[in-house]
């Protein structure tokens, strides 16, 4: 060893050991080891979805975060009141791309079997529903130039292709409804059967009119699920009703959004229980968080999106954040598909304020395999959506 001012030095210093060797506190009770996916425990059978995601709840990161969205969601599938057998009511909210995208028939299932109370969307999130019923959407590429597709009449959504002949062909379906609509309103003026459309009205009536089994609004209209809508103008159909009113003068539809907003948080303050599925940002989030404040905060809630809280974005808060405003109970389980806002309690972990930070096209066909779908029926199951033969879709 060497010499420190003339003394032999023969332990570590104080300093590094106590800072190397810090002792730790107690572990609270109840917490669990990280632990992955052992597939050698499948050799004799089949891996499922639901043994894959349950496996994945104890791995970290995101995947843990799945694992608690799958766990809040059944709680809110499952819970019933004690005295009335009521279910708790199930808000699901997501943006346009959604819908542009093959999540549709994710969300046309929740519909068409009745696992959600009510959807807020986006304009596009209306539209593109239909519009897929009257031509197909294509898989492209990210890297595609916008100016040589503009040039081609082709309109890209990330990696997906829309021809833009597919909105001249909504516009063809949807302006003669627009027509009976508004022969419908203008009869109805001065009369006891006077009314006014609200965008859950106008959707309903379009889910009808489409008359075709793999539109989520068709399910929609047969259940009497509503969909709310409250930046209804904002994509093609804004752009049809203002070209309508060129058609109609003097006459125009007329759209009431306060009808639609009392509807909503109607249905979140008559709720027994309410939880809240939503995926992406923006106005559905929140106007199903805002629904659910008056009611004093819903009691579950799973949020899956990429967004950052940084820029104090509504889009990019975490649960816990809306705790703050009373849309999500100070004792409500939640998570945001992110991993991140979880704490330690002395009893156990609970997830209270924590996100899915996901593309939901990777994680909620997951979330749905492992939840709702899970106890559907072999038969009912095998029994695939048709579409209508009429005039209304083309083969």
């Amino acid at each position: 060893m060497a010499a420190v001012d003339g003394k032999q030095e023969h332990q570590a210093p104080t300093t590094a050991t106590d800072a190397v060797l810090m002792p730790s506190e107690e572990v609270p009770e109840g917490s669990k080891q990280v632990q992955g996916i052992d597939f050698n425990d499948f050799q004799d059978r089949k891996i499922t979805v639901e043994d894959l995601v349950q496996g994945m709840g104890h791995m970290g990161f995101q995947a843990t975060s799945l694992g608690d969205a799958v766990r809040i969601i059944d709680q809110m599938r499952s819970w019933r009141d004690p005295e009335t057998g009521d279910k708790a009511t199930i808000f699901l909210g997501y943006t346009s791309n959604m819908i542009s995208s093959g999540l549709r028939e994710s969300f046309r299932f929740l519909v068409q079997h009745k696992h959600v109370s009510a959807i807020t969307t986006t304009a596009g999130g209306v539209e593109e529903d239909f519009i897929k019923c009257l031509a197909p959407t294509y898989l492209a590429s990210f890297s595609l130039s916008g100016a040589a597709l503009r040039k081609k009449g082709m309109n890209r959504i990330g990696n997906l292709l829309v021809p833009n002949d597919n909105y001249c062909k909504f516009e063809d379906w949807v302006v003669p409804i627009l027509d009976k609509m508004l022969e419908e309103q203008e009869a109805a003026k001065g009369t006891d059967e006077e009314f006014h459309w609200t965008p859950s009205k106008i959707i309903h009536r379009l889910g009808a009119e489409i008359n075709d089994e793999r539109s989520v609004y068709y399910w929609a209209w047969k259940n009497d699920i509503p969909v709310f809508c409250p930046a209804l103008t904002d994509g093609s159909l804004g752009d049809m009703l203002y070209f309508h009113t060129f058609k109609s003068s003097p006459q125009q539809l007329r759209i009431d959004i306060v009808e639609d907003i009392r509807r909503i948080n109607t249905i979140a303050v008559r709720a027994k229980r309410a939880g809240i599925i939503i995926l992406g940002g923006g106005v559905v989030k929140h106007h199903i968080a805002n629904a659910c404040l008056m009611r004093n905060g819903a009691e579950y809630a799973v949020y899956v999106n990429t967004g950052q809280e940084f820029d104090g974005s509504d889009g990019g808060a975490r649960p816990d954040e809306a705790v703050s405003w009373g849309k999500i109970k100070i004792d409500g389980q939640s998570v945001k598909v992110s991993g991140r806002g979880r704490r330690f309690t002395k009893r156990a972990r609970i997830s209270n304020g924590g996100q899915v930070y996901a593309d939901a096209t990777l994680v909620f066909p997951m979330i749905v395999a492992a939840t709702f779908a899970k106890t559907h029926g072999q038969t009912e199951m095998s029994e695939k959506p048709q579409k209508n033969r009429g005039e209304v879709c083309e083969p």
